[in-house]
């Protein structure tokens, strides 16, 4: 389990830790004292739980909880605070607990214990993919990084795909548009996927990619994804979405059309 934990005072933060590596030694624990601190981690990083003190200066931890559910719909929010006005503000964002100062070790326990959203064991070998707002791909909780545009958008267009076997025309029609007929987008694409293959393998996460006969696809069973989980009705899935899919790319704006269509049904 991820865990952030957060207050602008240095004290009260100390105290809060302390609480957090007591209930859940086996936990990674992340801290900030500055609100931009948490929005800058959580733009590349995924994590199960955030304790925020809800007064932290010139940003409310309320705010920071709006924005931390935007990116990551499945988060569950504990707010932390010596005043209990903010209540009715932490249940309208459906936060998973609320806790008063002075924080104790079997306050953070029950919080654990009874989280809204239940953290799920995945296998570590799986990618987590999120496909709504714009495109992500993170290992382990952690934001792979791709060296070429190209690269990632190939990857997301296989994700877009869902499985499905796609051919090498069709990859240098969507990546390369009216350039797709250059014989140098053959070789443009076969550096790609090559590349792709390496940055995956790096991951322990290579077995994700499917090859056949001039065609690939993703091995759907080895990735975790919000837009398949929309697809398959699961609730975190349909939370999840929000308005956008794969926002950096054009290609990804006729999908967007047809989920935006189904949702406000």
């Amino acid at each position: 389990m991820r865990i952030i934990a957060a207050d602008d005072e240095q004290i009260a933060l100390e105290q809060l830790v302390k609480a957090i590596e007591k209930a859940a030694p086996e936990a990674e624990l992340v801290s900030f004292n500055d609100p931009s601190e948490i929005l800058e981690y959580a733009r590349g990083n995924t994590f199960d739980a955030a304790f925020l003190d809800i007064e932290m200066g010139y940003m409310s931890g309320v705010d920071v909880a709006k924005q931390l559910k935007i990116w990551n719909p499945s988060v569950n929010i504990i707010f932390v605070t010596a005043y209990d006005k903010y209540m009715a503000q932490a249940f309208k964002l459906h936060a998973s607990g609320y806790v008063g100062k002075p924080v104790t070790e079997q306050d953070i326990r029950e919080e654990l214990d009874g989280l809204r959203i239940p953290v799920k064991r995945k296998d570590d070998s799986l990618l987590t993919v999120k496909c709504f707002g714009t495109f992500e791909v993170f290992v382990n909780g952690r934001c792979l990084e791709f060296d070429k545009a190209k690269t990632k958008e190939l990857f997301a267009y296989l994700i877009d795909r869902k499985g499905s076997m796609v051919t090498s025309g069709e990859l240098r029609a969507v990546l390369w548009g009216d350039a797709s007929t250059d014989d140098n987008t053959r070789s443009y694409l076969s550096k790609a996927l090559k590349d792709l293959k390496t940055i995956l393998n790096k991951a322990g996460a290579g077995d994700v990619i499917i090859t056949s006969w001039g065609k690939c696809g993703v091995d759907t069973s080895r990735v975790c994804c919000d837009y398949y989980d929309y697809l398959d009705g699961k609730p975190d899935g349909v939370r999840a979405y929000n308005g956008e899919y794969m926002a950096q790319y054009s290609w990804g704006e006729i999908k967007n059309v047809i989920l935006r269509d189904k949702s406000s049904r």
